[in-house]
């Protein structure tokens, strides 16, 4: 099969494409014919050898994917021909991948492969931080640093439909354009977005904090809580890693929550299948749409994980490997 590899650690100019033996399913697990595939960061980061899973190279990258079920193992619940999403881990920029059956979804109809393929990280993602980490409640107001990304539109998207007002932080006037199709309510400038935020709440603050940015923006998302509000620190895309004055927690009553989904799910059975369980409903009823920024031949891929090293991409962009 054709799938795009990992030779060397030095960003994505060392993934390149050929020819490499389909991956043999260990028991258990589900073999995809992959339709599309969802770019990530991890995935940016993995390329440079800068990711907590260190793989050594050559190793196929790509950790979501949408397509058609192979097969899959008895009592799954799965048949040959199901349209599915699913979380591989590894190996997902190829024409075929395996996942196991807790991390395999069904995927309806009206969801498009490429939509599929962006749900599972980011939307569970969201998901997981506002649902467990952050409690949220209908009619809090959060805000949403890096909106326009990948993390940050599904997490637009998954505040508003679990009741919130969403405040969107861009840094351009496109991304601006994006947030607000997804539903923001408010959009506000990255620079000075404290400031605004306070007089959006008529001084209160916000909420909730969604933060996979990081960097010189942390003390400001700070000073932008209310009482009791809840920062949630999903990454660090800007490349610092911020840290905490502690007495300005004890100051406003107010917390830093760490969002570590990954380690939370797949150590607890049966949890992915919970999320996406909640997520079906807002699915059906189109409250969440994933946004697609984009979508590249398998022969590109090189190029689409590039656009997030640039900082470029909006939404999440999609690999095909069968263009």
């Amino acid at each position: 099969m054709r799938a795009a590899q990992v030779l060397r650690l030095d960003g994505p100019d060392g993934l390149e494409v050929g020819e490499v033996d389909e991956p043999t399913p260990r028991d258990g697990q589900v073999v995809i014919d992959v339709e599309a595939a969802g770019v990530t960061f991890p995935d940016l980061l993995m390329t440079r050898g800068e990711y907590q899973m260190k793989p050594t190279p050559p190793f196929v990258p790509g950790s979501q994917v949408a397509g058609v079920v192979r097969s899959a193992p008895d009592g799954s619940g799965l048949r040959a021909g199901d349209r599915v999403a699913a979380l591989c881990g590894l190996g997902g920029f190829a024409e075929v991948a395996t996942a196991g059956p807790d991390a395999t979804f069904p995927l309806p109809d009206a969801v498009s492969f490429a939509a599929g393929a962006v749900l599972p990280v980011n939307y569970l993602t969201a998901e997981f931080a506002f649902e467990r980490r952050g409690r949220l409640q209908p009619g809090e107001t959060v805000l949403v640093h890096g909106a326009a990304g990948g993390v940050g539109t599904a997490s637009i998207q998954v505040a508003k439909a679990m009741g919130a007002r969403v405040i969107a932080v861009t840094s351009t006037d496109a991304k601006a354009d994006v947030a607000r199709r997804l539903g923001a309510d408010d959009v506000v400038p990255a620079d000075g977005f404290k400031d605004v935020a306070r007089e959006l709440t008529g001084g209160k603050g916000v909420d909730v904090v969604l933060d996979p940015v990081g960097g010189d923006r942390f003390t400001d998302s700070l000073r932008s809580l209310a009482t009791e509000g809840r920062l949630l620190v999903v990454g660090f895309a800007g490349g610092e890693i911020p840290t905490v004055k502690v007495n300005r927690l004890l100051l406003a009553n107010t917390s830093v929550v760490g969002v570590a989904w990954g380690e939370y799910a797949f150590s607890h059975p049966g949890y992915l299948q919970e999320q996406w369980a909640r997520l079906a409903p807002h699915l059906a009823s189109g409250a969440v749409d994933p946004l697609v920024g984009g979508s590249y031949p398998l022969a590109e891929t090189a190029a689409a994980v590039g656009e997030l090293a640039a900082r470029r991409a909006t939404g999440t962009l999609v690999v095909e490997p069968r263009r």
